[in-house]
């Protein structure tokens, strides 16, 4: 009687688990590693919280009584800001923890990752989620003051809040770790950012209404960030805002394309030799 070996079969499994492991565990560790500088450094990252809320504070004093949105007088200005700031908490967010992309090109940590086992597209989606999980912890820290906002908490839509912030942010660390992995050094990074994506917030309708014509118009339509900005509007709203530029189809559509654009972007740039690394 001819007996058949057990032992075959099973080893196909092992060396599929092999391939998949250092992906997994790139992603993981550069994840765990954003959440363990949160950790050391929880003055700075509160900080990216109380600033803004400093300054929706301080903007909704000072323009209250100027501010008006035509037709609805009903509306005052922390009110109107208040979707604003949680973008503006997001985009900081990503600006300073894909700086960290310079700070360890210079002190050599990123020549290890790019010789480690695992894909650049990994490191990415590594650093994607790293800066994702702080984003959230944040966003949790600053989403009760929504009240102080004359928001009602019990009829904001949570579900489409949190997808279309988790959405935007991704949009944002994409687009900021492309910009990091170009720039040679970190004041070469900020004055990148100072001219190009704290601009676009500015024209994004979170700090003043967008005319739905004319150059601001056209630019609101342009403006990645517009999108982001209307997500939060229509979640804080219960799924549909009328202060908001586009519609919740518009805006969501359009976030979720932009957030698999920008990955695909920051995967596709890291393919490249950056400060003489290969």
């Amino acid at each position: 009687m001819i007996s058949v070996s057990s032992d075959a079969a099973p080893a196909a499994v092992p060396v599929l688990d092999a391939t998949r492991r250092p992906e997994l565990g790139l992603i993981i560790g550069l994840a765990r590693r954003d959440l363990m500088r949160l950790r050391r450094d929880t003055a700075r990252w509160l900080g990216l919280v109380l600033q803004p809320l400093l300054l929706w504070a301080l903007l909704g004093s000072g323009l209250a009584a100027v501010f008006a949105v035509p037709g609805r007088p009903d509306v005052d200005y922390h009110h109107y800001f208040f979707p604003g700031l949680v973008v503006m908490i997001g985009l900081f967010t990503a600006i300073f923890a894909t700086m960290a992309v310079i700070e360890d090109r210079d002190h050599g940590f990123l020549q290890q990752v790019l010789v480690a086992p695992g894909s650049r597209t990994s490191m990415v989606l590594g650093k994607v989620l790293g800066v994702l999980l702080i984003a959230l912890v944040q966003f949790v820290l600053v989403a009760p003051a929504a009240t102080l906002a004359g928001y009602d908490l019990g009829a904001i839509a949570w579900g489409p809040l949190v997808v279309g912030y988790v959405l935007g942010v991704v949009a944002l660390t994409g687009l900021s770790f492309s910009l990091a992995w170009v720039s040679r050094t970190a004041s070469g990074y900020h004055a990148i950012m100072g001219i190009l994506l704290v601009p676009l917030w500015l024209v994004s309708g979170a700090v003043f209404p967008l005319p739905g014509h004319g150059f601001l118009g056209v630019i609101g339509y342009a403006d990645p960030m517009t999108y982001m900005v209307d997500a939060m509007r229509h979640g804080f709203d219960g799924g549909s805002a009328s202060l908001a530029f586009t519609t919740p189809v518009v805006s969501f559509t359009a976030l979720a394309g932009l957030a698999v654009f920008a990955v695909l972007l920051a995967a596709f740039v890291a393919r490249r030799p950056v400060g003489g690394l290969a």
